[in-house]
């Protein structure tokens, strides 16, 4: 079974297409405040002059968990697999997954992008640095 497909829309396409083009954009406001996932106002002043930057690729490693059970078949095939909170250097934070050992991850750890596609869709992931 497939993952989940993203539901891309007129504000995310910018996020998707670039993840295939092999970069990761991130939106930011004429406020100077930056952000993902994508969304048509500021989150800290709510308004609508926004932009898309592309992030540099560098980060680090804010949280994760890993998984052993399977809450949905889409998943029981890549057990054991991890959610993580990554922290771009430009300073939005994504959930995402890691690629490394699980035993290998660290909080504070500096991560790079690492785009994966799977089941034709390219995904933001890290990778330890």
């Amino acid at each position: 079974m497939p993952i989940p497909a993203p539901e891309v829309t007129e504000i995310t396409r910018p996020y998707w297409d670039a993840l295939r083009e092999g970069r990761l954009l991130y939106m930011r406001c004429a406020c100077g405040h930056a952000w993902l996932p994508a969304r048509r106002e500021c989150p800290r002043c709510l308004g609508d002059r926004l932009h898309w930057e592309e992030a540099g690729g560098g980060g680090r490693l804010v949280s994760w968990v890993v998984y052993h059970t399977a809450y949905s078949d889409a998943f029981k095939d890549r057990l054991p697999y991890n959610v993580a909170v990554v922290e771009l250097d430009e300073g939005p934070r994504l959930i995402t997954n890691m690629v490394d050992a699980h035993d290998a991850l660290a909080c504070d750890a500096p991560v790079r992008l690492a785009i994966q596609t799977v089941d034709g869709v390219a995904l933001a992931r890290f990778a330890l640095a």
